[in-house]
C-alpha cells in the first residue's frame, strides 16, 4: 500500500453527539473504555499496511491533536507518519472547512506534495474493521476513478443513508441521498452472492490522484456524499466495493450508546480482542483494576479503576473509574477519568470526588470523563423523557448524559 495515501476527516462539529462533543471533536470521543474513535480508522490503516496517514482537524481539535501526538510515533528511519493538517485561513481563503470535500480541497496544497497513486478518504467517527487492501483490489481490478465502500442495509435503515444502485459489474449508476420510504422503489441492487438489497455508502472512498484533482475543481462541491460522488456518476468510472462486516456510524447519542453497550455482549460484533487486527491507542502505565465485593454481569471494565461493593449490569467502565460502595449501574457507560485526584475533596465542600459516589443508582446513562457524581444520586430518567436539559445533565434519545467535568450534587434525582 505504498502507493496509497490515507486522509482521515477529523474536523466535524458533531452536534448530534452533544454534549459529548461540547469539549471535543467527534473523533476524540472515547469508545470501548480506553480508546478514541479516531483510533479505529488509524488502526485499520496500520493493519492494512498503510503507513502514511493525514488527519484533517478543525473543531475543538486540541484533545484530538494531543492524542495523536502522544499515540502514533514511528521509527524515524521509515516513511510512516500520522500527520495533522489543521484548518487554516489564508490571504485568499478566510472561511473554515465547509464540508468533507471542501476540507480536502483546502488541504490539497499540502496533500499534493506527497507521492501517491490513490488517496483513501476515511471518516473519523465510525466503528468497524476493514482491510483496505481488499477495497483497493476492487478499485484496481475495475480500473475505477473512484471506488466507494458500501454495505447492505434494510428498508427501515435506508432513509438514513446515501443509497447507491449498481449494475452487474458493480459500477455505480445512481445515487440518492437519504431517500424517503416512498422513494425506495427502484433503488435495490443485485448483491454479490445473490439476492437484492439496498446498498448504503459508508463514507469511505478511494480516488485516483487525477480523479481527486478533477473533482476537487468543482468549486460548488462541499461534500463527497452530497456533491462529489453524485456529480461524478456518468462523468467518471465510479465503482462499489461491497463490505459485509460490522459497521456502525456512531454519529448520534443513541448509536454511540448502543455501539458501546454492544461491546459488553459475550460475543460482540466488534472484536477488540483479535490479535490479527489490533486496535491501537495511547499506551498508559495504569495499575490493574481493583474490585472489592462487586457483583457484575456482562460488564466491560477498563484498567486503573476501583470498584467497591457495587452492582454492575451490562455496563462499560472506562479507565480510572471510581464506583462507590452500594452503587447500582445498569445499561450505562462510565467513560472514566483523565487523571487521578491527589487528595479526596472535603465532603463539606459540596464537591464530590471524581467518579460515582456511594449508594447512587445509574440506569440508561452516559457519565462523561472527570464527572463528579455525588452520593445517593439517582440518574434513571424517571419521567421517561426523550429530550431535556438540566443544570448538570442532559437527556437525549431517552439517555441521561452527565457532561465532562460536571458536578452532580449529593441526592440529585433525574
Amino acid at each position: 500500500m505504498k502507493e496509497v495515501l490515507a486522509v482521515i476527516l477529523g474536523g466535524g462539529r458533531g452536534t448530534r453527539l452533544f454534549p459529548l462533543t461540547a469539549h471535543r471533536s467527534k473523533p476524540a470521543v472515547p469508545i470501548g473504555g480506553k480508546y478514541r474513535l479516531i483510533d479505529i480508522p488509524i488502526s485499520n490503516c496500520l493493519n492494512s499496511h498503510l503507513r502514511r496517514i493525514i488527519v484533517l482537524t478543525q473543531y475543538l481539535s486540541e484533545s484530538l491533536n494531543k492524542h495523536l501526538a502522544q499515540t502514533y510515533r514511528f521509527d524515524p528511519f521509515t516513511e510512516a507518519f500520522v500527520s495533522v493538517i489543521a484548518a487554516e485561513q489564508t490571504e485568499n481563503e478566510q472561511e473554515w472547512f465547509l464540508g468533507t470535500a471542501d476540507a480536502v480541497r483546502r488541504a490539497n496544497r499540502h496533500i499534493r506534495h506527497h507521492d501517491f497513486d490513490d488517496v483513501l478518504i476515511l471518516s473519523g467517527d465510525q466503528l468497524y474493521q476493514m482491510d483496505y487492501r481488499k477495497m483497493r483490489d476492487t478499485h484496481l481490478a475495475a480500473d475505477a476513478d473512484i471506488t466507494v465502500a458500501v454495505t447492505p442495509v434494510d428498508a427501515a435503515a435506508a432513509p438514513g443513508f446515501g443509497i447507491l444502485k449498481i449494475d452487474a459489474a458493480g459500477r455505480i449508476i445512481h445515487f440518492h441521498e437519504k431517500p424517503s420510504p416512498d422513494e425506495l422503489d427502484g433503488l435495490k441492487s443485485e448483491l454479490p452472492g445473490g439476492g437484492e438489497g439496498y446498498l448504503a455508502s459508508m463514507g469511505i472512498y478511494i480516488f485516483k490522484r487525477g480523479a481527486l484533482e478533477t473533482t476537487l475543481a468543482y468549486d460548488a462541491s462541499l461534500d463527497f456524499g452530497k456533491h462529489i460522488i453524485p456529480g461524478s456518476i456518468g462523468e467518471l468510472k465510479v465503482q462499489a466495493h461491497v463490505f459485509h462486516g460490522y459497521w456502525e456510524d456512531v454519529g448520534t447519542i443513541r448509536s454511540y450508546y448502543e455501539a458501546n453497550l454492544g461491546l459488553c455482549q459475550p460475543v460482540p460484533h466488534f472484536d477488540f480482542y483479535d490479535v490479527k487486527t489490533p486496535v491501537h491507542t495511547r499506551a498508559r502505565a495504569l495499575a490493574a483494576t481493583k474490585i472489592e465485593g462487586a457483583r457484575m454481569t456482562n460488564a466491560l471494565v477498563s484498567e486503573g479503576s476501583i470498584i467497591v461493593d457495587a452492582e454492575i449490569e451490562r455496563s462499560l467502565i472506562g479507565i480510572r473509574s471510581r464506583i462507590g460502595r452500594g452503587c447500582v449501574l445498569r445499561n450505562s457507560l462510565v467513560l472514566g477519568a483523565d487523571y487521578y485526584e491527589r487528595t479526596t475533596p472535603d465532603p463539606s465542600s459540596g464537591r464530590p470526588a471524581i467518579g460515582i459516589g456511594d449508594n447512587s443508582v445509574i440506569e440508561t446513562a452516559i457519565i462523561d470523563k472527570n464527572a463528579r457524581v455525588g452520593r445517593n444520586v439517582r440518574l434513571v430518567n424517571e419521567a421517561k423523557l426523550e429530550h431535556a436539559d438540566g443544570p448538570c445533565w442532559h437527556i437525549r434519545d431517552g439517555i441521561v448524559i452527565v457532561p465532562k467535568d460536571t458536578i452532580v450534587p449529593d441526592g440529585t434525582v433525574v
